[in-house]
């Protein structure tokens, strides 16, 4: 019997399973976007067939780079995420003193809600053992312990702190986020003050107790250092 000739697959190597990964990993993009625009028009109660009208395609062919609605709101959430770290990291390395930044900070996640409020709360509403922000809070909260350590220990402040202030900063902005959405009784600019004050309080509080002193300008001098001369 005559041995089968095996079709080339992905597998062998012939850079077929890149250029696949490639093109699903851009068109999940696409779809993300679509997804975007569908709840910008359609509110958080966007249904699958009208993400899939906005993309262009059948339910079937959405569900070929979505294992499920899940898989979907999963995507949306990183792309959320991206979009928050994108706007946070430029305010938070900007000139002027720490308050300040902290201040753009909070002002530059706040327009991203702004921008999109039914994407946001769609992701908030959608919160169950199968956490659409999971992988997002993560991002977000990696990126911020970074800089808040660095932060410390530049102060000579033990730097442990910088992954639960992380965490916590997280579900504080979330919270707040989605109550300067659903009241809408304040404006960005006021909500930011206010939360900015919060964080830039319990930040220099904290480096007040190991020796870090905050100044009128906003931002915070080594004591030790002074006082060891």
């Amino acid at each position: 019997m005559a041995s089968r000739v095996k079709d080339p697959s992905p597998r062998d190597g012939d850079g077929r399973s890149t250029r696949w990964d490639d093109h699903r990993e851009s068109r999940r993009a696409e779809l993300v976007a679509a997804a975007v625009d569908a709840i910008d028009t359609h509110g958080s109660g966007a249904s699958i067939a009208e993400i899939a009208q906005s993309a262009g395609v059948s339910k079937p062919v959405l569900y070929r780079y979505f294992s499920d609605k899940d898989d979907l709101y999963r995507a949306v959430g990183q792309w959320g995420a991206e979009m928050v770290v994108e706007q946070l990291l430029p305010a938070l390395t900007s000139t002027g003193s720490m308050r300040e930044r902290i201040y753009a900070g909070c002002d530059a996640y706040l327009e991203v809600l702004e921008e999109h409020p039914q994407v946001f709360l769609l992701l908030v509403e959608h919160r169950s053992a199968d956490d659409p922000l999971a992988d997002g809070k993560e991002l977000i909260a990696a990126t911020m312990a970074k800089m808040m350590g660095d932060t410390l220990r530049r102060l000579n402040v033990d730097a442990a702190a910088a992954e639960p202030w992380a965490h916590g900063l997280i579900g504080m902005g979330l919270s707040v986020g989605e109550w300067y959405l659903r009241r809408d009784i304040m404006s960005r600019e006021s909500t930011a003050e206010y939360l900015a004050a919060f964080i830039w309080h319990a930040f220099a509080g904290f480096a007040a107790e190991n020796g870090v002193a905050s100044e009128g300008s906003g931002e915070l001098t080594l004591l030790k250092k002074k006082e060891a001369r």
